[in-house]
């Protein structure tokens, strides 16, 4: 990114929160968060999380050998980032000169602060309400009233939250501390003071992995020890900054700092709801300013860091997070429990999920389930002398307790999982779900190798989620809608989330504008994984499923690209600027903030046609090895297109000399919207398959007989006359498809579709398609599908009252508005915003 764009990027106050890029705000350069300690309170009469967060901190790569003594300071870097920012004005704490390490340390405040002082709220010692300071939004922010240099500004980002306090912590304090000190000597200078707690924390957060519980053990105490004096802060549309009088680099300022804040209940990053049961709840919904709104951070994806969290909430309620550890609650109090979670494996901020609700665990009821169970999880990895050699390799990540290195690990094709539901859907969740999960554990295993995390949790969220489904280290979350209708849709969304552990969190995009480095991986990976699970396939069965989803991708992805806007269907928008940062390390996700992007799959499906082609290409064996290569080169580690691209196409020499290179993949696929040349080329092959020409036939009949009631309405349409086949939940998506497309379909027709096909009890995309039907054929006794379906698959709906509209049916206008009244208060805040504009 150049200045200029930077610069642009900075200005917060231009940036529409709905409309425009995403910034990414924190200046990871100077300095770079390694681990989070949250100490949180839920509270669901208020609606707010209280409490506070610790960050530790490395001095960023830009100023990693800079200090007060070194003077290598690269002042001009701090002098352009300050020039591109501005800032709103400053909360001036109160200052108590009890807490503070020195007399001079508290006159700096003061000095600093002079303008107008800080009235006292009534439960605290320090002002929330924005004041005039020496940091004002008319100037630049660094040119301070009275200094001649200029402080350092940590940028954190933040969002609706509101922020008390924020203080250094006295990590010098701690019992038993010493041991990180080395030669150094504890004086009452506060200088060495400082020197010594930044090498402290620098000492933690770089200890060997095989010390992990140790390096846990003294974060822990660390992050309880006393303030040792209050920091300067202003919070900004988009970020929170922070300084320490007098500190002008990254090295000398304090690398232990403790946030004092609350959420705001309108915050974007959590969803304050209820459950299916009508118990209250709260949950991470994989918002598109991440969780900016939950806790100040570092959202840039190279900021990989660690976490602890400590939650407290009513005793009625169960926390589940994207923790390593299965928590088991502590009783505090009469009424209230606290739950401990953590990880060791580094991951970007934007990872960790929260759910709190009245959960209920769903488990096995009976011996023979079990049994089942216990026959579908026998598979073996297949490793060839190739795959054995990678595991004798270093990793490339940065060091912590990696599977990759554990025997153990490597041989666990099923990890320990538990399934969460609220009390009412527990037997549909028992129905499916909780038999699924094995086999599709194993499948995957079997496909890639090494679970790159030890355990799951999996959550059926409340009906306003906006999608079918989200994965998070240890934890996905699946949708109501995935659950009725058989196994198919529950089975093949479950695939893919647990295909995200590999592509999307083991292996994360360096530039989240690469969607597809995520969704398209899997989205192929699902079909491969699905297909394994079920066991009893034969080869030629497996081929027609996957040309049948193909044809059914394929005809999504045309309708998309005809009815979305050109530049969100490129799957590299920054092209040759993929990946890069400003100085500061702050850079902006393009089109990140843009409501109809959620509800778009072209990242889904273009991603997956690419991948497909390569492998038809290179052959699904050498194929899949080469994946499994990947995940083993690349895993803890962050990526580029080229990563993949540069990787696969080295171990196929002779495609390199062919038209199969970076260069072309990037043209042809990546950096252009609509429909890759190669795929509009390739021809709709998938037409041959077996189980389309079913589909095919089938139409065929149903479009014969609509034309002979059509022509003789008296006459009655005998059923005993024609017999449908039986079909395939992905058999019938197509064949409504295909109806779809029909001029004129009779009531009568429609009324024996929905008989001979059940179509109330197929899963939620088939009921899909038949809304669509009863919409376009304004056939009111399938109205109250439609309401059904807006009021259940919030997930899938939204395309739905567009549809209710664009007919200037007054009835249909009219169900439209009532359904959206009705949801509109839990609604995702996206899915309202694209609703409402095509309602009013």
């Amino acid at each position: 990114m150049n200045m200029e764009n930077a610069q642009q990027m900075n200005t917060e106050t231009h940036l529409d929160p709905m409309k425009d890029d995403l910034p990414l705000m924190a200046n990871t350069s100077y300095m770079l968060v390694k681990h989070y300690v949250l100490d949180l309170d839920v509270d669901f009469k208020s609606k707010v999380v209280e409490g506070s967060i610790v960050l530790f901190f490395e001095t960023g790569s830009q100023y990693r050998k800079t200090s007060s003594a070194g003077k290598e300071c690269c002042q001009s870097q701090f002098d352009e980032t300050c020039k591109m920012r501005a800032s709103e004005p400053c909360h001036i704490p109160m200052i108590n000169v009890s807490t503070c390490s020195s007399k001079t340390e508290c006159n700096d405040f003061a000095v600093s602060g002079k303008e107008e002082e800080a009235t006292s709220d009534e439960n605290s010692n320090h002002s929330n309400n924005e004041q005039a300071s020496g940091i004002s939004s008319s100037k630049d922010c660094c040119d301070l009233e009275d200094r001649g240099n200029k402080d350092f500004l940590l940028v954190l980002d933040c969002c609706d939250l509101s922020v008390l306090k924020v203080e250094e912590v006295d990590v010098a304090a701690v019992s038993g501390i010493e041991k990180f000190t080395r030669s150094a000597k504890l004086t009452g200078v506060s200088k060495e003071l400082e020197n010594l707690r930044n090498r402290i924390v620098r000492e933690l957060v770089t200890l060997p992995a095989d010390r992990w519980k140790e390096q846990l053990y003294y974060f822990t105490h660390c992050s309880q020890a006393p303030g040792c004096g209050e920091l300067l802060f202003s919070t900004g549309t988009w970020s929170l900054e922070i300084r320490k009088s007098g500190i002008q680099t990254p090295a000398d300022f304090p690398h232990a700092i403790r946030i004092w804040y609350k959420t705001k209940p309108e915050g974007r990053s959590v969803t304050w709801t209820t459950d299916q049961s009508g118990r209250p709840c709260v949950y991470t919904m994989g918002s598109p300013i991440n969780n900016r709104a939950l806790f100040p951070c570092q959202e840039p994806p190279i900021a990989l860091s660690t976490w602890q969290a400590s939650v407290r909430t009513a005793a009625d309620f169960v926390v589940l997070m994207s923790g390593e550890n299965s928590a088991e609650p502590v009783q505090l109090q009469e009424g209230i429990l606290s739950w401990y979670y953590y990880v060791s494996m580094p991951m970007p901020a934007s990872t960790f999920t929260i759910a709190v609700g009245c959960w209920q665990e769903v488990k096995q009821q009976s011996f023979k389930q079990k049994a089942a169970i216990g026959t579908n999880t026998e598979f073996s990895l297949p490793s060839s002398q190739t795959d054995l050699r990678w595991h004798e390799e270093i990793c490339g990540h940065v060091e912590y307790p990696c599977r990759f290195q554990n025997p153990a690990a490597r041989l666990q094709a099923v990890i320990p999982y538990r399934v969460f539901a609220p009390w009412c859907l527990m037997e549909s969740c028992e129905k499916y779900l909780l038999q699924l999960i094995p086999q599709c554990l194993s499948a995957a295993y079997a496909t890639l190798g090494t679970h790159p995390f030890s355990r799951l949790d999996v959550l059926i969220v409340p009906s306003n989620f906006s999608s079918l489904g989200m994965a998070s280290p240890h934890i996905i979350f699946l949708s109501q809608s995935v659950l009725p209708g058989g196994s198919h849709l529950c089975g093949t969304r479950l695939c893919h989330e647990i295909a995200h552990a590999w592509f999307g969190l083991a292996i994360g995009a360096r530039d989240w504008t690469e969607e597809w480095l995520s969704e398209g991986f899997a989205t192929f990976l699902e079909d491969i994984f699905w297909a394994r699970a079920q066991q009893q396939l034969s080869h030629d069965e497996i081929k027609g499923q996957q040309e049948l989803k193909a044809l059914l991708r394929w005809r999504r992805l045309r309708d998309e690209v005809q009815n979305s806007e050109e530049e969100l269907q490129v799957l590299r928008p920054k092209k040759e600027s993929t990946g890069e940062l400003s100085e500061s390390g702050a850079s902006v996700v393009k089109y990140g903030l843009k409501a109809e992007k959620i509800f778009m799959q072209v990242h889904y499906l273009k991603g997956y046609f690419l991948l497909r082609s390569l492998a038809r290409t290179i052959g699904e064996v050498s194929y899949l090895a080469s994946l499994r290569k990947f995940v083993f080169k690349f895993h803890g580690q962050l990526v580029l297109s080229q990563d993949f691209l540069t990787m696969l196409l080295e171990d196929i020499p002779k495609q390199k000399q062919s038209e199969l290179t970076v260069e072309s993949i990037f043209q042809n696929w990546l950096d252009t919207s609509g429909i890759p040349k190669p795929l509009l080329e390739e021809g709709e092959t998938w037409k041959e398959c077996q189980l389309v020409q079913q589909v095919s036939s089938e139409v065929t009949k149903w479009i014969q007989t609509n034309q002979r009631i059509r022509k003789s309405s008296k006459k009655k349409l005998k059923q005993d006359e024609i017999v449908f086949k039986q079909l395939l939940p992905d058999q019938l998506v197509l064949l409504l498809e295909f109806l779809l497309e029909e001029k004129t379909l009779c009531p009568r027709i429609l009324q024996c579709l929905e008989r001979t096909y059940q179509l109330r009890e197929q899963d939620a995309e088939v009921r899909h398609r038949w809304c669509e039907l009863v919409i376009k054929h304004k056939y009111e006794p399938g109205y109250g599908d439609i309401e059904r379906f807006l009021r259940e698959d919030q997930a899938m709906g939204v395309y739905l009252y567009g549809e209710l509209m664009v007919n200037e049916d007054a009835k249909q206008q009219e169900l439209a508005r009532k359904c959206f009244a009705a949801a509109q208060e839990h609604m995702d805040a996206s899915s309202a915003k694209v609703v409402a504009e095509m309602l009013f």
